[in-house]
């Protein structure tokens, strides 16, 4: 069992900050937990999950983030603390919910838990959640390191029982997925008795009925107004707003969340600590206005420091302006007009280069030798890794032969994408095929759209790809649309056993849940051949059978026709190490550059299991990488690759 379950208190462990944060869940007596899987979050759930029996919880992962919400939402109203969990694209799916939720209120707390990533490190956008918190009128909070990562995971659910709303607990990849050194507190279990009173009227948020009215818009929103001031008045004095340095600073810099720690660093580095003040900000939203009055007042500059958006610097301005003439003149500085970048994450470096150009120091030039010897190494050492699919992923081969069948069928044809590992179905791993690619499910809306544009002389075959965990995310809803409107297009849905990209998470289509128990599986072709839709399911890796069956479809017209190709992940937990042949490459039949192919095994198909060798000039099989799939097999079009099966 996990240190975060079985840890004493006061006993001090290294602990991911996804770690800290469901251990400061687990102390604060967190009975139900739901949400869905995305990096840099999906640790928390999991690592819930796996400890679900032993503390008494209820955790799942949910078919998205909004229903993830609403079944948080369910075990506040009957009193249980509960904790929803996602990624900031989550969140936009969450909002409608969450927008109605915040204005009603919660019973027992309940924290919405935010994983950002700045720089979309594994993510197509750098979204940030913040600006909910403020347009929806519920307060935000941010850990500024591991510590505070479970302290104020923690202390999260007392402020949502004090407000009786939602709380916002922001983090970000370099604070969800770094590790630090956490001192423990105790394990507190929560009630385990659930109960929904709902007998008050409707105005009674903790026995009446949760309901969101017309004729009650003007008071709820007004008490909610008045939480928020409570939220901000407990803020003034909240231990996790900090600061250090001398009492008129030079400099003030404001700063919040992992940008917090980089700020230490590079004060450190360029010797400001008698110069420089340091205001670590834990309680975002709404800021606390005299305890910011006091810091603003002690310095005419002002550096504003975080990780995402220019959220902060844009409120403490705001306040600054709020606090009439008598605040003076100042000088701020950030992400909007410089000296940070308006994208990507912050770093230590980057902060310091921020504070000498601010302050007139000379830039810290990074050791040019160690940095000259580092790419030399680089170059000659370190062997160059595209961005590619996994070797034997059925995704390689389900692009393979949609791009074959497109270009048979030679009506130009195209493909909307998806979010899941089947996005680099864009690049050259999957052989340039996705021609769209924006939210979950947004393939399948958008290629429902294409299929409608037959009248303004639209004759493009459209197809549509989407993963099994997608299909059940948001899929559904466009495949309606799509069906009902009688939408011209294909659903291709690449069917891998899994969320595979966030490490296998079951999904409604999987036989156990997020804590291992069974449950009943949906399955993808009768729920789609319920709503009336042509239903084939395919091997991607028999490659012939799977090419003539897609080119059937393309020849038909007028509707939606769903293609499942099913085919389990090489790394899914079943999967993984086992091979299915032997696979070997006849030197005497494979003609590499003098083949009319000019490599296509290699160079094209691009599986990480063939490698190149460029002295014998002749295509190998990697035994270390090689999974057995033997999918190559029928792409050589000398025969040269063979597969065996394993015994």
């Amino acid at each position: 069992m996990s240190i975060v379950s079985t840890g004493a208190k006061g006993q001090a462990v290294l602990l991911m900050g996804n770690d800290a944060i469901a251990r400061g869940a687990l102390e604060a007596g967190v009975r139900v937990v739901a949400g869905y899987p995305g990096t840099p979050s999906s640790e928390i759930i999991q690592t819930l999950a796996d400890v679900a029996t032993d503390h008494g919880l209820y955790v799942e992962w949910s078919a998205n983030e909004k229903v993830g919400l609403e079944v948080a939402a369910a075990g506040s109203f009957a009193q249980l603390r509960s904790m929803a969990v996602m990624k900031q694209v989550g969140v936009n799916v969450a909002s409608d919910f969450l927008l109605h939720l915040t204005e009603y209120g919660t019973r027992a707390g309940l924290v919405l838990i935010t994983c950002e990533d700045p720089g979309g490190l594994s993510s197509t956008n750098e979204g940030d959640s913040r600006h909910y918190a403020k347009m929806m009128e519920f307060p935000l909070v941010e850990p500024g390191n591991f510590q505070e990562a479970k302290d104020m995971a923690a202390w999260s659910f007392e402020l949502s029982e004090k407000i009786r709303n939602v709380v916002m607990f922001r983090s970000v990849t370099r604070m969800s997925h770094a590790s630090g050194n956490v001192v423990l507190g105790e394990i507190i279990p929560g009630p385990s008795k659930a109960r929904f009173q709902f007998d008050g009227d409707m105005m009674d948020q903790m026995g009446g009925p949760v309901v969101t009215f017309p004729g009650t818009v003007d008071a709820m929103h007004r008490r909610q107004l008045e939480k928020l001031a409570t939220a901000r008045e407990i803020f003034e004095t909240s231990p996790f707003n900090t600061y250090t340095g001398p009492d008129q600073p030079e400099l003030l810099i404001i700063t919040s969340s992992a940008a917090y720690l980089y700020s230490q660093e590079a004060i450190a580095l360029l010797g400001l600590e008698e110069r420089v003040g340091l205001l670590k900000l834990g309680t975002t939203w709404p800021l606390p206005p005299r305890l910011m009055a006091k810091h603003l007042n002690a310095s005419e500059k002002i550096f504003i420091i975080e990780e995402g958006m220019p959220f902060l610097e844009d409120n403490v301005k705001a306040l600054w302006t709020e606090m009439g003439p008598e605040a003076g003149k100042k000088q701020f500085f950030g992400r909007k007009l410089g000296p940070l970048p308006p994208t990507n994450e912050l770093n230590p470096d980057r902060v310091a280069l921020g504070l000498a150009e601010i302050l007139g120091l000379p830039a810290p030039l990074p050791d040019q030798a160690y940095w000259e010897r580092a790419n030399e190494l680089a170059k000659s050492h370190a062997p160059f890794r595209a961005m590619t699919f996994c070797p034997g992923c059925p995704h390689r081969a389900s692009y393979w032969v949609i791009n074959s069948a497109l270009k048979q069928d030679n009506r130009h044809g195209f493909v909307c994408g998806d979010i899941g590992c089947y996005t680099m179905g864009a690049i050259s791993c999957g052989f340039n095929t996705l021609k769209t690619s924006h939210a979950m499910g947004s393939g399948t809306g958008i290629a429902s759209g294409f299929g409608k544009l037959g009248r303004f002389g639209f004759d493009q075959p459209v197809m549509a790809v989407s993963g099994d965990s997608t299909f059940f995310h948001a899929v559904m809803p466009a495949l309606v649309n799509a069906v009902h409107n009688q939408a011209d297009m294909i659903l291709v849905v690449v069917d891998n056993s899994g969320t595979a990209m966030t490490g296998f998470q079951p999904h409604p289509g999987s036989l156990s849940g997020a804590s291992g128990g069974a449950l009943p599986a949906l399955d993808i072709a009768r729920i789609c051949e319920a709503m009336g839709v042509k239903v084939v399911i395919a091997d991607p890796f028999e490659m012939e059978a799977t090419e003539k069956i897609l080119l059937d479809l393309l020849d038909e017209t007028g509707g939606v026709r769903v293609l499942i190709l099913r085919q389990a992940c090489a790394l899914s937990p079943g999967k993984k190490g086992k091979r299915q042949f032997d696979m070997t490459v006849d030197d005497s039949a494979c003609l590499a550059e003098d083949c009319g192919c000019n490599r296509l095994c290699t160079r094209i198909f691009g599986c990480p299991g063939l490698i190149w060798d460029p002295k014998a000039k002749k295509t190998r099989i990697d035994e270390v990488t090689c999974v057995g799939c033997g999918v190559c097999a029928a792409i050589c079009p000398t025969g040269a690759i063979s597969r065996k099966e394993v015994a």
